[in-house]
């Protein structure tokens, strides 16, 4: 799973600061691809999931929640039933089976192999030595395919499945949207949830789970609609950092171009689908990942699924293992309600009062989850360059722990005006730290992430004010009590800087 020692410190950290255990059980030895969120993994993947609520919602999609177990046909009509696999080889000496796909990634990441057929998957194995990650030993000359659904039975024998995504769940209530919507199109709407994938060997880590949440957006539109997109021009003259197949294939670098430009000049196919680039664009820079640290990369023809109409993954510069997807938005056309209109016997189409005529409706997804943001965060923010004092160094909106309120001794009346202080502060993810000298909760508190740090001493009983301190910078600066909350509101919400305080 590690594969340089960046790795190895930074899931070391989340274990120690209690950010993320696993493989879980680990009293029992851990089973691959399931992890514990420990307390502060827990309140900062909220804090990720609220920024997603946050930013879903101010472009009008509305969230729903649906159930996880789904019958067998639902899954026999999506496709995932018969195709939804991975091909695995197996080594020959130790028997351990893998995803093929990933070990040539892992070895060899400048491949472009999405969509290639197996026989050439084993000769680039053959041909470039790529041997069994766990033994060293060889692999063997067969690819065969290993089915991810979960399975179990409802009752005494009716066999349903756990749910590989959220999408697909989203859909089955197509009818009641309709209604709900007034038939008015095009609406969104979205899901956090867990999923479940029978991963064969999940390996690096938080990116490779079998279960995991996922938060999945979903634009129900006319295909017309597509080309002349109402909402279009609030973001025509947003730049993405854009990496188009073409570009891949004569080994350009991403470009950055308005939406308006990339519609204009073929690279994005319509107004619809280039709107909702920019929003999963402003999903994850709302999540804190930093704009230089994304890329749109385009699926090639060969990867492109056979009902997609375009396809273009996010992507997030790791420090750990480099460019990673975490996201992709997908015009899958009117595919999944035919599929589930043909499945159920319900014909999912809808008058559309423009054209006079009866259509199915498109979809326009968004699909990622929110592990794997949070992963992305500690691994671009943790901050181990001064071996005295490590920091992580998160933006403080997604701060697990926002304010540490700190007694400068534990006598004199100090630990009785901090403690009313922590309680005023209640509205934050707040807490009381008293134990040990000074610098070293400074320390404490930094590699948790907290955001500022309020000390108590012995001229706040005498002044009404308090010592502010800033994780970054480690700047402080006397705050008077009475303004101690609307100013850590300011700094928390970016409306103002904490050199502005000084």
């Amino acid at each position: 799973m590690v594969e340089n020692e960046y790795t190895k410190e930074l899931v070391a950290f989340m274990h120690e600061t209690g950010f993320v255990w696993g493989p879980s059980p680990e009293i029992y030895g851990g089973l691959a691809g399931f992890y514990t969120y420990g307390p502060l993994g827990k309140l900062l993947k909220n804090n990720v999931e609220n920024a997603i609520r946050k930013t879903f919602i101010e472009n009008q999609f509305w969230e729903v929640e649906c159930p996880i177990i789904m019958p067998e046909k639902v899954w026999e009509a999506s496709g995932h039933l018969g195709s939804f696999s991975d091909p695995l080889i197996k080594c020959t000496k130790c028997d351990s089976e893998f995803r093929v796909s990933l070990l040539i990634e892992e070895a060899k990441p400048e491949l472009e192999i999405g969509g290639i057929p197996n026989e050439a998957l084993l000769k680039i194995i053959e041909e470039h030595n790529i041997i069994c990650p766990k033994c060293k030993g060889r692999l063997g000359s067969e690819i065969t395919e290993h089915n991810l659904m979960m399975s179990t039975k409802v009752g005494t024998n009716t066999v349903v499945y756990n749910r590989p995504e959220t999408a697909t769940t989203t859909y089955l209530p197509f009818p009641r949207f309709n209604d709900f919507f007034r038939k008015k199109y095009p609406f969104g709407v979205f899901q956090i949830g867990k999923a479940f994938r029978n991963e064969i060997s999940p390996r690096q880590h938080m990116l490779r789970m079998r279960e995991f949440t996922q938060a999945e957006g979903q634009l129900f539109l006319y295909s017309h609609q597509k080309y002349e997109f109402e909402r279009f021009n609030e973001a025509a003259n947003e730049k993405l950092p854009l990496w188009s197949h073409a570009l891949q294939k004569e080994k350009k670098p991403v470009q950055l171009v308005t939406l308006h430009d990339a519609v204009e000049n073929g690279m994005l196919k319509n107004q619809a689908y280039a709107w909702t680039l920019n929003l999963a664009y402003r999903l994850f820079k709302g999540m804190g990942i930093p704009a230089e640290k994304i890329r749109f990369r385009q699926h090639s023809s060969d990867e492109l699924a056979f009902y997609a109409e375009d396809a273009w993954d996010v992507e997030i510069q790791l420090g750990s293992f480099g460019w990673t997807e975490v996201c992709g938005v997908h015009d899958r056309k009117d595919y999944d309600l035919k599929q589930h209109g043909k499945f159920s016997g319900q014909k999912l189409e809808v008058f559309d009062e423009g054209t006079k005529e009866k259509l199915v409706p498109h979809v326009l997804e968004i699909a990622f989850g929110s592990d794997r943001p949070v992963y992305a965060l500690l691994d671009i923010f943790y901050d181990p360059s001064d071996s005295e004092r490590k920091v992580l160094r998160v933006p403080y909106y997604l701060s697990p722990i926002k304010v540490a309120v700190l007694p400068l001794v534990n006598k004199e009346k100090l630990p009785e005006l901090a403690q009313k202080i922590c309680n005023d502060l209640k509205e934050f993810v707040c807490i009381y730290d008293k134990a040990g000298s000074i610098g070293r909760r400074y320390s404490r508190n930094d590699i948790r992430g907290t955001a500022f740090c309020v000390t108590v001493d012995f001229d706040s009983i005498k002044n009404e004010d308090v010592t502010l301190r800033d994780r970054d910078s480690h700047d402080q600066v006397r705050i008077k009590i009475k303004d101690l909350k609307e100013t850590i509101r300011k700094l928390i919400d970016r409306d103002i800087k904490f050199k502005d305080l000084k």
